[in-house]
């Protein structure tokens, strides 16, 4: 657990020394095929439409699927290395990486679409993209005034601040390096043992994935007013 947590740090360190450069183009390039899909994954509406479908119009029961389907593929081993060229624009940022972040990018962009947002906005896709962030994340970095709001707050801001986009960008980066690399050495470790290697990675990515798309269904509340939020 110390050797991961000293990785974890470690990784963070390389990856907001990197983001200024790759950060955007990384994460755009996530946010875009999360929302428009990407291979074998339709796109954020369209599934969104389709858990809807399934639950008779129920928008609650259609998030609540969406969760635990979006879990299970996190979960599942093997999907986080197929998904190729998204890596492109970050060659620092292992395809697991980038393919976890596709998924959870995927499930809150649904999310925030069945509570009527409009996919198009660009402070709905920022506030997508720091939903990924997490509840705890989230508040820590508006503490520390390296975002500048809730994504709430960010969501429904009267107009949009370019700046906010790169600044949402570099934070992103960061902590998913940070984050998902230090559990990635926990799993390398656990390969140590037979099967436990697997194990940990898919329940690692599955349980984060939930927890995410809970915080994004209960802060992504529906049909909210516009606020002002102040620059970063």
């Amino acid at each position: 657990m110390r050797l991961t947590n000293v990785a974890g740090k470690a990784l963070g360190a390389l990856g907001r020394k990197v983001a200024p450069a790759q950060a955007s183009g990384f994460v755009r390039a996530v946010l875009e095929r999360a929302i428009d899909g990407f291979g074998p994954l339709p796109g954020a509406a369209k599934s969104a439409e389709k858990a809807l479908a399934a639950n008779n119009g129920d928008t609650e029961a259609a998030i609540r699927d969406l969760i635990d389907s979006h879990t299970k593929m996190a979960g599942a081993q093997g999907f986080a290395t197929n998904i190729g060229g998204l890596v492109t624009a970050a060659a620092t940022i292992p395809a697991n990486i980038a393919g976890l972040a596709l998924v959870q990018c995927h499930l809150v962009a649904a999310i925030a679409y069945l509570r009527g947002y409009d996919l198009h906005d660009p402070n709905v896709r920022n506030a997508v993209l720091a939903c990924m962030l997490g509840k705890s994340s989230v508040r820590q970095l508006v503490g520390d005034r390296r975002l500048p709001a809730t994504p709430l707050g960010i969501a429904t801001a009267a107009s949009h601040d370019p700046a906010v986009d790169e600044q949402i960008a570099q934070t992103i980066t960061a902590e998913l390096i940070a984050g998902v690399g230090g559990k990635r050495l926990a799993t390398f470790v656990g390969k140590r043992i037979p099967l436990v290697g697997g194990a940990v990675g898919g329940a690692t990515d599955g349980y984060g994935t939930w927890q995410i798309g809970r915080y994004a269904a209960k802060e992504l509340k529906p049909h909210p007013p516009k606020q002002f939020i102040s620059g970063g």
